[in-house]
């Protein structure tokens, strides 16, 4: 069974306090290390960058912050509550105070987008019908997405308009917390700008945390208040923390670090050479030093 609350849920923390912490976490798929010693605290109302480069951990990191991944060793808590110690029950009704956007939206391709955006109200609210009409309205124009779209299926409409349908949806129980994994993907710099403008006037809701997945620098550069940079552990030597930036935009943008150059600038520097070495059987790891 679904938690059921009777209203949408109230989402207020105080300001600063740590909404998200990690605390030494590690997350192994069988024999492939993917997280390790992941240290970090995001505080209310701040929006969280993760950067790097595909395979690091980006959305792995993203999925154990709610409990989609139990970490190997380590805890995550959320409002100061342990993941790994909750009940299934505990754990669904905890979910109903986030928001996930999803890389590809993820909406469901049976429903129309009202009913996608109700979906969440329907199954975790006992809000009557007519209420959750004006939510799903209300939204639709917070989105930019015109009213016509409300009776359209997502295979209808547009990426960009997918993917606000999508923040849309998550958006609906009003959370303190929004997750996204690649908002911008597959989007044109237009609609992508579209994006992280309704990233930012998400940001201006009272008490919101943000944490936003990705490699698009110009969203980095625009939403974030504070960017970590990941890096893929067969990279580095043993001991070095995979966690190699944690600042400022404009830090990221003053650090000397070559990974952190190279991944902002977009210089591909030895990686061939990496790439040839993989595919040449000498497997990943085998060339572990950057330029």
């Amino acid at each position: 069974m679904p938690a059921t609350v009777t209203s949408r849920p109230s989402r207020r923390e105080a300001p600063g306090q740590p909404v998200l912490a990690v605390h030494d976490v590690c997350v192994r798929f069988g024999t492939q290390d993917v997280l390790r010693d992941i240290a970090l605290e995001v505080p209310a109302g701040q929006t969280l960058v993760v950067l790097g480069e595909s395979g690091c951990g980006k959305t792995v990191l993203l999925k154990t912050l709610i409990g989609l991944v139990r970490p190997t060793s380590g805890e995550v808590r959320f409002e100061g509550r342990v993941l790994a110690g909750l009940s299934d029950r505990e754990l669904a009704q905890l979910r109903t105070r986030y928001g996930f956007v999803f890389q590809n939206a993820a909406l469901f391709d049976s429903l129309t987008i009202a009913d996608n955006i109700a979906f969440p109200l329907r199954e975790h609210t006992r809000i009557g019908a007519a209420e959750i009409g004006t939510v799903v309205d209300e939204l639709l124009a917070e989105v930019g997405l015109p009213r016509s779209a409300a009776g359209k299926k997502p295979v209808q409409l547009s990426g960009g308009m997918r993917k606000r349908a999508g923040l849309a949806r998550a958006l609906a129980l009003d959370p303190p917390v929004l997750l996204y994994d690649e908002p911008t993907t597959g989007l044109d710099p237009i609609m992508s700008d579209v994006i992280n403008e309704l990233i930012l006037r998400v940001r201006a809701r009272d008490g919101v945390t943000s944490v936003v997945v990705t490699h698009d620098m110009h969203t980095a550069r625009k939403v974030a208040d504070r960017i970590i940079m990941l890096y893929p552990l067969f990279r580095l030597a043993d001991g070095e923390p995979q966690i190699v930036f944690d600042g400022t935009p404009a830090d990221l943008e003053r650090s000397r670090d070559p990974r952190v150059r190279q991944f902002i600038e977009g210089r591909a520097g030895a990686r061939l050479t990496e790439l040839r070495d993989e595919q040449a059987g000498e497997g990943p790891g085998a060339t572990r030093k950057t330029p």
